[in-house]
């Protein structure tokens, strides 16, 4: 993770706590108990990885239509259009239990990384962009599949 800048680096690690929390909490069952009682049901297990990963994808979804404002014509039409995606994908996607919406989370977080890589090549992304995102995506989905597939 070289040449990230370091509040982009540190905001985005820390951004990782609820997924990693919510992988945690799925796996260790007083852990699980304490995290119920002390914060609340939804704030334990894939609960809280659900919500906060929708939230994520519609954030990231914003982080994209930002990085289209430096376009223009048809590739900033197309930088637009697709900068939503990853904000549907979560509306649309994430309902119907927690291993559907775990497994659509997953598939949206990968999606979104093909569109980070997108990005990138267009040279609308910062230059360690992928450095960051490669890594985040990979806990991020590694966090959600202990939700989905233990």
């Amino acid at each position: 993770m070289t040449g990230i800048p370091r509040a982009p680096l540190v905001l985005s690690l820390a951004g990782l706590v609820p997924f990693l929390w919510g992988a945690a909490t799925y796996l260790n069952f007083d852990l699980q108990a304490w995290g119920a009682g002390f914060l609340g049901p939804r704030f334990v297990g894939p609960y809280v990885q659900l919500f906060y990963g929708s939230v994520i994808l519609s954030f990231m979804s914003g982080v994209l239509w930002g990085f289209a404002t430096r376009a223009s014509g048809p590739q900033a039409v197309t930088g637009y259009a697709l900068s939503v995606l990853p904000a549907l994908w979560a509306f649309f996607m994430t309902g119907g239990g927690p291993v559907g919406a775990g497994t659509n989370l997953i598939f949206g977080f990968a999606g979104l990384l093909l569109l980070d890589y997108a990005f990138s090549r267009w040279a609308l992304a910062p230059a360690w962009w992928m450095r960051l995102r490669l890594p985040l995506t990979a806990i991020v989905i590694a966090c959600l599949s202990v939700g989905v597939w233990l």
